[in-house]
């Protein structure tokens, strides 16, 4: 029976949820951040021991600007009401993607998370912040050609992505309805299985993960090689 160790998920449908819900994108923004504490306790229950969510992507800052200012106080909102619940809780809590250009009181805030909560063990969730995978490929092809010595290999590639010491995941989901992977983990999900989810993400449940697990559980995965 497989267990997976490590889930990724891209979170979507929260405006559409918003919209159907309220008529309004935000609060489906809002109810979709509530949702993350429940789904990280489910983890939990799951003794899945990496969760990584695509929290706000490269192709983000398209969105109004309205939306992108909402969006930031709400990262703001959520991090500073669940740290010290995180800390308490034994999560330890990373961020991947490009953290220059954010708003430099949010840096701070997730820098203070990062650091407070490196020693802790029962999972780590990893958002995915700012993020784009070929932008990361790029970032780490950079790096690479920097030492001209370097005989490029999948491990040193591998070593210069955001998701350096962290294990690539079993699992993607993607709720929505939607089904592509919209420039996620386009490395790291190679092996990845595909689970795709109509509901939105405010939506999305115990039983809807449960259920994904059960199906994760059943596949033969053979990376490559033949039944015997």
């Amino acid at each position: 029976m497989n267990s997976p160790f490590h889930v990724a998920i891209i979170m979507d449908g929260n405006g559409r949820w918003g919209l159907k819900e309220y008529n309004d994108r935000n609060k489906g923004h809002f109810y979709g951040l509530q949702n993350i504490d429940k789904v990280v306790k489910d983890c939990i229950k799951l003794n899945i021991k990496f969760l990584t969510l695509y929290t706000f992507s490269t192709e983000n800052w398209n969105r109004p600007k309205k939306e992108i200012d909402y969006l930031f106080f709400l990262f703001k909102f959520f991090y500073k009401k669940n740290f010290n619940k995180m800390f308490k809780n034994n999560i330890k809590i990373k961020f991947i993607g490009d953290l220059k250009n954010i708003p430099n009181d949010l840096k701070i805030i997730i820098h203070k998370i990062e650091k407070k909560t490196k020693n802790n063990n029962l999972i780590t969730v990893i958002f995915a912040f700012n993020y784009g995978s070929k932008s990361e490929l790029i970032n780490a092809f950079k790096k690479i050609s920097k030492n001209k010595k370097n005989n490029i290999t999948e491990e040193l590639i591998t070593n210069n992505l955001y998701t350096k010491n962290i294990p690539d995941p079993n699992i993607l989901i993607r709720t929505g309805g939607e089904k592509r992977l919209s420039n996620f983990l386009l490395w790291q999900l190679s092996y990845a299985e595909l689970f795709f989810v109509g509901k939105n993400w405010p939506d999305f449940n115990f039983f809807d993960l449960k259920k994904i697990i059960n199906s994760y559980s059943k596949i033969k995965r053979k990376f490559g090689t033949v039944d015997e």
